[in-house]
């Protein structure tokens, strides 16, 4: 560590330049990992909220609850408790006159049911009437305010949003939160069509002759572009792992080599081999510890500016794996010039 420290304080620019890529492909990894999160928590955000285990939906709807129907009779063979909730999903266009439309998801729910009575509003309150709604916040953001009267797929009727509702997405769209009766219109069912699906907070098993049951985690992989979004952002960084790890070791490989008549006649005086490693090590786990505070001191103040409408988030977890990850990567990039040292003979140093 001592060697290590030394030569760095000596190389303040060469090593501070290794520090700044290393801190440029950390805040990448830590932004890309935040957006990849908070894409798919917007995904599946109210799902979370409304503690889903099952959905039922009708059988030929491929997993889609925009596309789902059930009948009354349906609703008489599951035995429903205060656990599960009747809805009616219909992917809506709100505008207001003067206003941009905003693509939304359309909840038609019955107020006795728990996603009703659990909705997190931050402002207003919860819908009273068959015209008035709820919406998700990111309503709030792009200017639209309580009292509001909205047109849902230019519709005879203008809704009213009378309150506004924390984390309530899905599918990286907002909810805008009504009545079954409304969805029933506004999606202009046939008689006999109570709802699109069932939201259970227990684990079902139930299955009929039109419908079934799936667990969160199958409907949320069929979810539009959900399975295909997270791979992707998993392989950018596991690739932006592997360049991290080439960089390190590359550089540091190169210094080593440029070292060598130095290393020379270290062990010529006696220094173990072991001391030259670890001193290569300790400066690896340095550089990249070095560029990691930086890189966090980053991602936190771009996390705090950044506008609400990009979803960007984090958890401890995000922040321990590229910690962890990188440290690894350090420590495999440290092992890369060993061999090198290894086999340097001490006997080149007195003209052997």
């Amino acid at each position: 560590m001592f060697l290590a420290l030394k030569e760095i304080k000596h190389e303040k620019m060469r090593y501070g330049l290794i520090v700044f890529m290393i801190f440029l492909i950390a805040y990448m990894i830590l932004a890309t990992w935040g957006l990849a999160y908070g894409l798919a928590r917007e995904n599946t955000v109210a799902l979370e909220g409304w503690q889903t285990k099952s959905v039922v939906l009708n059988k030929n709807a491929n997993l889609f609850m925009n596309s789902s129907i059930l009948t009354k009779d349906d609703l008489k063979k599951i035995d429903l408790t205060d656990k599960e909730a009747v809805v009616g999903e219909l992917q809506v266009v709100a505008k207001k006159k003067g206003k941009t439309g905003i693509n939304a998801q359309y909840m038609g729910v019955k107020k006795g049911e728990f996603i009703y009575k659990d909705q997190d509003v931050i402002a207003g309150r919860r819908a009273k009437s068959k015209y008035e709604v709820t919406a998700d916040s990111s309503f709030k953001d792009k200017g639209y305010k309580l009292g509001d009267k909205v047109t849902l797929n230019g519709s005879d009727h203008k809704y009213t949003i009378v309150g506004f509702v924390r984390d309530a997405k899905i599918n990286i769209e907002p909810i805008i939160c009504g009545f079954l009766p409304a969805w029933k219109e506004l999606k202009n069912v046939a008689p006999g069509i109570e709802a699109s699906g069932i939201i259970s907070q227990r684990k079902l098993s139930v299955k009929g002759k039109n419908f079934k049951t799936y667990g969160i985690k199958e409907f949320t992989q069929k979810l539009p572009g959900h399975s295909e979004q997270n791979l992707t952002f998993e392989l950018m960084i596991a690739f932006m792992f592997i360049i991290s790890l080439a960089i390190v070791a590359v550089f540091l490989y190169i210094l080593t080599i440029q070292k060598l008549p130095n290393y020379v006649v270290l062990r010529a005086q006696g220094v173990p081999a072991k001391t030259l490693i670890w001193a290569t090590v300790s400066q690896s786990l340095l550089l990249v510890t070095s560029a990691l505070v930086l890189a966090l001191l980053a991602i936190w103040g771009t996390a705090a500016a950044i506008p609400a409408s990009v979803p960007m988030a984090f958890t401890p977890g995000i922040f321990l794996a590229t910690i962890g990850g990188m440290l690894v990567m350090a420590l495999l990039g440290g092992l890369n010039p060993v061999r090198t040292i290894l086999k340097i003979d001490p006997v080149q140093a007195i003209g052997g």
